[in-house]
């Protein structure tokens, strides 16, 4: 048989895929001879199988009996037993961390009888009967899919019956009623008793973690950090050890580095008698661990050495899940810690100084995500604000929004383009949504290592966490700090670098990582405090290896010359694309609509030669911008109806003019052109090179106004490289004719100004029979540039503008796509096409140079594909060029996009 269950002893770290970050994790530790309580592991594969066919494997049952009898040797108890029963918990273990989004059950097997056992063991009645409650309550969510709430009003009950308000004033006799009633509340909702059979409640809790893969919130989670949907989960079934057994017990997560900020040093929060699932849910606010120095002393320091080793052994930030049980450590799991932007790349160059990591491996810790995030405004220091709060610096940033107390209000008014900042008392996994829709979130309770802070540096959102002095009414929607009230709609400022709060709106300011690309290194240093210039370093470093190892260009999207001077101080190695559509447009927008009107081909040319000029001007200024460096400029692409008023707006003009009698004949004209013109597709329709071909002179201008421009500039001394593109071939025939008449223009100029021009005719592949039919089109072209945007759009046969709006979301959530195909690269199909194109071209012209002009360009999955696929070059927006340098490195060296997504999971036992 197929082996489905692994004890602890029998995997280690590599067997991520199949024993999940968890289990692998403790297999790991177990390895290395940490105090890990024992158990096994069912792997993802009996999840895929249950998943694809809605049943368990065949053997699982046996392989789960037989690692359950060997694990009830090896601690000399038995599950569900009577005297010392053995307990355990079932939690889910992914390979990617999906914190808070899966299920967890603990105190697997109590029951009626076994908890008079655990009474006796422990000696301790109300935390045996605490348990069993515990176990009913979560067995009943979990398990049973019964509704929180018909829990909560049963221990509303009894605290009301004993005249109380918290849990931990119940005594053990209030405890045992409170089980008696949760079991009449499970039999009443779901038409049967609470399991009273160990096995039974462990197969039952097995299938639900497995069925807790496709909630709707992991399903969420999943499509926003691109988790594959088939990956599945493995199962993690571990021996009890309890942090509620009174003050020598608790339980705490840690880290080897502080993950905000990335400075050495032990950080972490710690309960006194509690489980873990009081340190992460943020309903008790948690102690440090230098408190824990105090309260356990031992258990502190054999803890330090333990961090130490981990950290040694994985040779990166750990972060680690642990509980004291009367004096006793156990380990419960540990792993690579995900970390904030800022901490990432220090921490990255850290571990290269202390000699643990190579400069390669640190290359390969960052992730232009993060990069990217570094890049974004700070608040302004000097700007006068008004203090609301403050709180723990959870996940940096600055968010400034509208405040709403709930998820829905955050997920409806951000739908409205609203920036919001979600404040809540504590938030849960079931507020995932809302966390996304939000600009930031602020928490009253909980630290660094809440549910809140785990999910907002997940996904780099801001957030402040346990501002104690916050005093939230979430049914009201109000909240208070030093007698300043703050009510939905209210704007606040989130600084989750400082953990402060402010009322109202703050300026932004450049961040730090910016004023270094633009300026350099020496001027970004000049007056920042030690934590920023240590990043501005890191950073500084990182990229400078990245551009070192990187073997394709990194060029930009560029119309102005403003916008290619900023590229280039950011970087960028040429332009991939000018956009030449912006020349037509503002005051000259009145010329285009000459060539259109045109009656004859006289007055069609003197519209184009007044064209001329302002064109000349324009490339000029971009070529001098990038003087030295290749250029390439697209002929114009769109249709030329959108260089003319809306069609529908002229018909009433005109309508209303002619009802006065007074109809004026330019609009007249101006309507009929539009009528002649209007298409009802017009992305597949009149532009692009069939509108260069169909309109004498069109294109002939454009080209004119380069080669002018570049001989203007070498005769001045300097050293312009334009590069033609014409956009939308799809025979090599269209590509010839327009080459053809690039080459006598350019002759013309060069004989006339006296200068050597070569100006190099490529095309733009953005249709799949230009891919397909590569190796013709490279017969005429000097180089390829793959449109990727419009080559998604004709692979897929949509329009980008009217399917984003009408049905992506359906398609989001349905699973058709996990993101969209125009923020990463569709590599299956578009991939293919531009794999194809690459193949096929350089075939017929050897060394033919080949990159990519859509805005995948600076998407990090994206950089990767065409890495392997062996362009030249990428392209993107000017701000994404420090993002798509760093992500060309990494290519190099074989590592996809870094996991950013925080590693803490939700820790209940």
């Amino acid at each position: 048989m197929d082996k489905l269950v692994y004890h602890f002893d029998e995997g280690d770290r590599d067997q991520r895929d199949l024993l999940g970050g968890k289990g692998a994790n403790l297999a790991e530790m177990t390895r290395l001879g940490l105090p890990v309580p024992p158990g096994f592991i069912v792997t993802t594969e009996a999840c895929r199988h249950y998943l694809e066919h809605g049943r368990l494997p065949d053997d699982l049952r046996v392989q789960v009996t037989m690692a359950l009898r060997k694990l009830e040797d090896d601690v000399g108890r038995r599950l569900g037993d009577s005297v010392d029963p053995l307990l355990v918990s079932v939690r889910s273990g992914a390979k990617y961390s999906m914190p808070g989004m899966m299920e967890t059950v603990l105190n697997v097997g109590l029951n009626d009888y076994s908890v008079r056992g655990l009474v006796e063991a422990s000696g301790d009645e109300r935390f045996v009967w605490d348990s069993y409650r515990r176990l009913i309550q979560m067995f009943g969510k979990t398990v049973l899919g019964m509704e929180g709430d018909d829990f909560a009003k049963a221990l509303e009950a009894a605290k009301a019956a004993k005249g109380v308000t918290s849990d931990v004033e119940l005594d053990a006799a209030d405890l045992r009623q409170l089980v008696e009633d949760f079991k009449v509340v499970v039999e009443d909702r779901c038409g049967r008793p609470f399991p009273q059979d160990p096995r039974e409640q462990l197969d039952l809790a097995i299938r639900a973690v497995f069925d807790s893969w496709n909630t709707d919130r992991a399903r969420v989670y999943r499509r926003r950090e691109r988790i594959p949907e088939d990956a599945g989960t493995a199962v993690n079934v571990c021996t009890m050890v309890f942090g509620n057994l009174g003050e020598t017990s608790g339980t705490g997560v840690c880290f080897t580095r502080d993950p905000s900020t990335g400075k050495p040093g032990v950080y972490g929060d710690y309960l006194v008698n509690a489980q873990g699932e009081d340190v992460v849910s943020g309903i008790r606010n948690t102690l440090s661990l230098d408190d824990f120095a105090e309260v356990d002393p031992a258990s502190y320091q054999e803890l330090r050495r333990i961090m130490r080793r981990l950290e040694t052994h994985y040779r990166d930030l750990c972060d680690i899940e642990f509980t004291v049980e009367r004096g006793k450590l156990w380990m419960l799991q540990t792993r690579v810690g995900k970390r904030t932007p800022a901490a990432a790349f220090r921490i990255a160059t850290q571990l290269v100084d202390e000699q643990l990591i190579t400069l390669d491996e640190a290359l390969e810790r960052v992730g232009g995500p993060q990069l990217a995030q570094l890049m974004f405004p700070q608040f302004d220091a000097d700007a006068e604000r008004t203090p609301y709060t403050r709180g723990m610096a959870a996940s940096p940033g600055a968010a400034v929004g509208k405040v709403v107390f709930d998820s829905a209000t955050a997920v409806e008014w951000a739908g409205r383009g609203e920036p919001v900042v979600l404040l809540r008392q504590e938030t849960n996994p079931e507020d995932l949504e809302g966390m996304i829709a939000a600009t930031g979130i602020l928490t009253s309770r909980g630290g660094k290592t809440s549910h809140a802070a785990v999910v907002a540096r997940g996904m780099g959102k801001t957030a402040v966490c346990g501002a104690e002095a916050l005093h939230v009414d979430e049914e009201e929607k109000v909240a208070r700090a030093d007698g300043v009230e703050v009510r939905e709609g209210d704007l606040l400022s989130v600084d989750g670098s400082t953990g402060e709060v402010f009322v109202g709106r703050l300026p932004v300011v450049a961040s730090p990582v910016v004023t270094y690309l633009e300026e350099g290194l020496e001027p970004a240093l000049d007056g920042v405090d030690d934590d920023n210039a240590e990043l501005i370093r890191a950073v500084d470093r990182l990229l400078a290896h990245a551009d070192s190892v990187r073997t394709m260009q990194v060029r930009t999207n560029a119309d102005t010359g403003p916008d290619a001077l900023r590229a280039r101080r950011m970087g960028a190695e040429g332009i991939g694309l000018c956009r030449t559509e912006h020349m037509f447009l503002g005051d000259r927008r009145v010329l285009i609509e000459r060539v259109i009107l045109a009656d004859s081909a006289g007055e069609r040319d003197e519209a184009l030669a007044a064209l001329l000029p302002p064109q000349r001007e324009d490339f000029e200024e971009l070529l001098a911008a990038m003087d030295g460096l290749p250029a390439t400029i697209r002929l114009l692409d769109p249709p030329l109806h959108e260089f003319l008023p809306d069609r529908a707006e002229l018909m009433v003009r005109v309508a209303r003019a002619e009802e006065q009698g007074a109809a004026a004949e330019a609009d007249v004209r101006l309507l009929a052109a539009v009528d002649r013109l209007h298409e009802s597709n017009p992305m597949l329709g009149l532009r692009g090179v069939r509108l260069g071909l169909v309109v004498p002179g069109l294109f002939g201008g454009q080209i004119r106004a380069v080669a002018e421009a570049a001989a203007h500039l070498i005769a001045e001394g300097h050293d312009p490289r334009p590069e033609i593109m014409v956009p939308l071939v799809g025979s090599l025939m269209e590509l010839h004719l327009v080459r053809e008449e690039a080459a006598r223009i350019v002759a013309e100029v060069a004989e006339a100004a006296g200068v050597a021009l070569e100006i190099p005719v490529g095309t733009m592949i953005e249709l799949p029979r230009a891919a397909l039919t590569a190796f013709r089109i490279a017969e005429e072209a000097d180089f390829f540039s793959f449109g990727t945007n419009d080559l998604t759009q004709t692979t897929w046969g949509f329009s980008r503008d009217d399917v984003e709006a009408a049905f992506f979301a359906a398609y989001l959530d349905k699973g058709v796509f996990t993101t969209s195909p125009f923020e990463s690269l569709d590599v299956d199909g578009v991939g293919r096409l531009v794999d194809i194109g690459t193949r096929e071209g350089r075939r017929t012209r050897p060394g033919l140079k080949t990159g990519v002009c859509g805005e995948h360009g600076g998407d990090p999955d994206s950089i990767h594909f065409f890495q392997r696929v062996g362009l030249d070059y990428v392209s993107c927006s000017p701000f994404r060029v420090p993002v798509a340098r760093l992500e060309a490195g990494r290519a190099v060296l074989g590592k996809e996009e870094a996991d950013t997504s925080d590693d803490v999971e939700i820790q209940r036992s």
